[in-house]
């Protein structure tokens, strides 16, 4: 079968030429690479990936294809893919059709052939930046200038284009223990499963829903999910955050839903270098001393007071932190409206905030995913804890 010219054009100019894969057409996004070796259905799936386009480092892509069981939402989120050598033939019992003919199906526009190595070591030095793919117009220049026209994810808004129209329920397996208020910014379907494991009902909301319609529900505790975009547009969410711990009802936040709570509790967010994306990342647990191997996929992140961006950041217009503040090590606690909060966790790599525990409110939160599907499973414990966080309120507050 014949294949189909196609390019990739970054806005700094950088282009990469290959084939059409997926949908003919052309898309443009944010330009990020992922390290997973697995899971690229649910990668796919991740709402949190909306708007951006997504290498894949790992050289082969689609072996298993795709099924009916492991998608992470209703459809595919990513604005394009890149990928090097996609699998001919998909070979896994699971499978129920092939990659290249899922994104045909749901117009992805993705690219192949692609030095992917050499795209992301561009990605990693100069950060991530708007992109777009095309196999319909292959004039570089031309594309590039669509490209520097088109909307940056610094400031976008977009957890309202991912979020449930309307709530819906999961069920909790076998015996109901708690009810959980999930605020849907771009949730995973996992979330819901592994709280369900735990006996835990969970009634998924709009990113639009207020505390009154929240508290219908009779919850035990409220849940801020993962979602895409910039936290600094997420205002309704913060307030509605502030409104709940002004309750003192427990509280989890994971990524953007951490990112959402740390602006709650008076800390700023800023946009990382090139983010943290895959399947790989060590992070430090500061309550145990443990090393957890976890899953990312966030382009921001909360600033401790007074601390200077990773030092793999690029700078970034109007997000820089205020150089003459005092610096808080991240080893000291900071007093907020809400009482003293500490950092939870921290990512080895490069020291990037990655968890918050607030010590005189019920709210903690991880800015990586414990939900992770296809893996790593080292941080599912945070469910736990969420649990009992909600015993030691004695439920329903």
């Amino acid at each position: 079968m014949a294949t189909k010219p196609a390019v990739l054009v970054l806005e700094d100019g950088r282009t990469f030429h290959g084939t059409a894969f997926g949908a003919v057409g052309e898309t443009f996004g944010e330009a990020v690479f992922s390290t997973g070796m697995t899971g690229y259905q649910e990668t796919l799936t991740d709402p949190s990936y909306h708007r951006q386009v997504v290498v894949q480092t790992a050289p082969h892509i689609g072996n298993t294809g795709v099924n009916d069981e492991d998608d992470e939402s209703d459809r595919v989120q990513v604005a394009g893919y890149v990928v090097r050598d996609p699998a001919a033939y998909a070979s896994n019992w699971r499978a129920t059709g092939g990659l290249a003919d899922r994104l045909a199906v749901e117009g992805v526009v993705g690219i192949a052939g692609v030095d992917t190595r050499a795209l992301t070591r561009h990605l990693r030095e100069r950060g991530a930046m708007r992109a777009a793919i095309s196999s319909v117009d292959l004039d570089p220049a031309a594309l590039r200038q669509r490209v520097l026209d088109s909307p940056s994810m610094l400031g976008a808004d977009l957890s309202g284009q991912v979020s449930t129209p309307e709530p819906y329920r999961v069920a909790a397996e076998g015996q109901h223990r708690y009810t959980v208020a999930a605020l849907d910014l771009g949730i995973k379907r996992n979330v819901a499963r592994r709280l369900a494991a735990r006996g835990v009902t969970t009634h998924v909301f709009p990113a639009t829903a207020t505390l009154d319609e929240l508290l219908a529900v009779g919850p035990d505790a409220v849940f801020f999910s993962p979602g895409p975009g910039d936290p600094a547009t997420a205002d309704h969410a913060v307030a509605l955050a502030q409104q709940v711990m002004r309750r003192r009802m427990p509280l989890f936040g994971i990524c953007f839903g951490s990112q959402v709570l740390g602006r709650a509790l008076g800390f700023d967010t800023y946009k990382l270098g090139y983010g943290h994306r895959g399947i790989n990342q060590p992070v430090l647990d500061r309550a145990t001393g443990k090393v957890e191997v976890t899953a990312h996929n966030h382009g921001f992140a909360v600033a401790w007071p007074g601390r200077e961006q990773d030092a793999s950041a690029v700078a970034w217009p109007g997000r820089e932190q205020d150089a003459s503040a005092v610096a808080a090590p991240l080893d000291e606690a900071v007093e907020t409206e809400f009482g003293a909060v500490a950092v939870s966790h921290i990512c080895l790599n490069d020291q990037v905030v990655e968890g918050l525990r607030a010590r005189d409110v019920p709210a903690f939160t991880v800015q990586y995913h414990p939900e992770a599907a296809a893996g790593p499973h080292d941080a599912d414990y945070l469910f736990d804890r969420f649990v009992e966080l909600i015993e030691g309120t004695g439920g329903n507050a």
